[in-house]
Formats: C-alpha cells, sequence, structure tokens
C-alpha cells in the first residue's frame, strides 16, 4: 500500500485536501481550510518566512524546496494538490512545489500565469493549483489542461479536480459553510474542521485504481496511516481590512506537535483589493 502511495508523492507534493470560501462573507472575502498529507519521515519546514524568498510564508518540503501552500505579504496565496491516477508517469521534469513559490514571488497577471502554465503543462507530474492575487482567484489543472476562473462560492479540492464530489470533499465543504456563517471566527476554530479521521463508506468511494484498500484509508480528512498521514493542517482568513491570520498545526503521527500562527497586513496596493474583492464582478 505505501509503495502505491509512493507513486503520488514525486517532487514533495501528496494527498491532500482543500476547501475555500470565495467572495461568500462580509468581513472575509477569502476563508481556506486545508490538509497535507505525506510520509512522516520526509523533511519538511514547518510554516515560516523563508530566509531565501522572505515575501513568502508558507511550510517548505525540504527535499525539493517547494511547498504545497502558502501566502506573500503582498497578499498573493497558491496552494498545489497532485492528482491521484496510476496511469500517470511516476516522474515528472520539474517539482511541482516550485509552482507555489513562483507565483508568490510573481507580479504577473494570474491568466498570465496560468498561461505559462499550460506551456509546460507536461513538464509536471499531475496537479491542481488554486491562485488568488488579491483579487482574482483562479484553478488550474494540468492532467485536463482546465481552467477556471472560480466566483463566489465554497469550494472543495483534493486529488481529482475541483468540487469532485468524494466524501471527504463534500464533508469539508459543508463544514466550512456551516462555520463561515457565523458573523466573526478565528482560525483556531477552523483548524479543527479537518480532524475527522472516519473512514467513508465503501459505496461512496472513488475508485481512482489504487485499490479498495487504500481508497479506504485515503478517504478520511484525517489520514492516518503507518508511517504515512496528515502531517500538518492550516487555517487561513483574508479579512476585508487587509490582515491575512495564518495558522498551522503540525502533526506527528496523528498526535499535535504544535502551533504556529502568524498575522500580517499587506501592502498598501493589494490591501486596497482584499478590502474591495467581495464588491468586485457585480
Amino acid at each position: 500500500m505505501l509503495q502505491i502511495i509512493k507513486q503520488y508523492t514525486f517532487g514533495g507534493l501528496t494527498m491532500c485536501l482543500i476547501a475555500f470560501s470565495y467572495k461568500v462573507h462580509p468581513n472575509y472575502p477569502l476563508v481556506i481550510i486545508a490538509n497535507r498529507d505525506e510520509f512522516y519521515d520526509r523533511p519538511t519546514a514547518a510554516a515560516h518566512f523563508w530566509e531565501d524568498k522572505p515575501t513568502i510564508l508558507g511550510g517548505r518540503d525540504l527535499l525539493q524546496q517547494g511547498s504545497w501552500m502558502g501566502i506573500s505579504k503582498n497578499g498573493r496565496f497558491a496552494a498545489i494538490t497532485n492528482y491521484r491516477e496510476p496511469s500517470l508517469p511516476e516522474t515528472a521534469l520539474l517539482s511541482r512545489g516550485e509552482i507555489v513559490s513562483q507565483f508568490l514571488l510573481s507580479t504577473e497577471p494570474i491568466e498570465a500565469f496560468v498561461d505559462s502554465l499550460r506551456e509546460k503543462k507536461n513538464l509536471y507530474g499531475g496537479y491542481n493549483v488554486l491562485l488568488f492575487d488579491g483579487q482574482q482567484m483562479h484553478h488550474y489543472n494540468n492532467v485536463f489542461d482546465e481552467h477556471n476562473k472560480i466566483e463566489p462560492g465554497t469550494y472543495g479540492l483534493s486529488n481529482a479536480t475541483l468540487n469532485t464530489s468524494w466524501p471527504k470533499v463534500e464533508k469539508a465543504k459543508n463544514s466550512l459553510i456551516n462555520s463561515t456563517q457565523n458573523k466573526q471566527f478565528e482560525v483556531q476554530d477552523l483548524i479543527l474542521l479537518l480532524a475527522d479521521d472516519k473512514i467513508a463508506h465503501d459505496e461512496v468511494l472513488p475508485n481512482t485504481g489504487v485499490g479498495i484498500h487504500l481508497e479506504r484509508a485515503l478517504s478520511a480528512q484525517f489520514v492516518k496511516l503507518p508511517n504515512y498521514g496528515t502531517r500538518c493542517s492550516t487555517a487561513i482568513t483574508y479579512n476585508k481590512n487587509g490582515t491575512i491570520d495564518f495558522l498551522e498545526r503540525t502533526y506527528n503521527e496523528g498526535n499535535i506537535l504544535f502551533d504556529r500562527p502568524f498575522s500580517i497586513k499587506t501592502q498598501n496596493e493589494t490591501e486596497s483589493k482584499a478590502s474591495q474583492v467581495v464588491d468586485d464582478d457585480k
């Protein structure tokens, strides 16, 4: 089973779960919750401002030097998941984790950035990427060459494509919808939403070609396997006043090790965008 999982972890990316609410809440134009699953022994740095790229805040894969999720001081956000498909090549020329840092360091429009990804889509293993520049949010999947401009709503993403109705994706979306109905909420509350380790019933499991035993194990929001499982959870809120609250919780074999909370005020240009994002596209 673990050998099968290794097929999908090339380049430091893993089986992950993300739910996000976009332009729904009047005070929080973007709210994100996520779990990252990985081998327990893969060297990883918890969330921090990178020494060599100090505008980036996020965790870091120390083998490939990329990231699965991060934000920048000017308000950009990027997150990536792999695409689960046994028939896809096990190796690729480039590491998918570099896409996150490239976007966070970039100042080019999202559309132009996605165009560049499309031109080199075959150089990476299968992936989904979410991109936010403070004003627009987009999704891209290189397996299907699928590009979506995100409209207001609540979405889920795991290792298929956007809003694929896997049980844990639907559960994550519903949990986020319920939580964001409140006028105020904290990242400390949101971080708990993806802690459920219950396995889905067989009749609702996807068939991604990895076998029933692995499908069961990976159907939980919080994954626990020998040597492999959920390594960290993240909750991020973008406040309309330009403040971004970021909380990462790190685990060791299912047990909480520590939390890393951050709060940053975006630069003036993006702060203005963030404060207006709810009113855009009306």
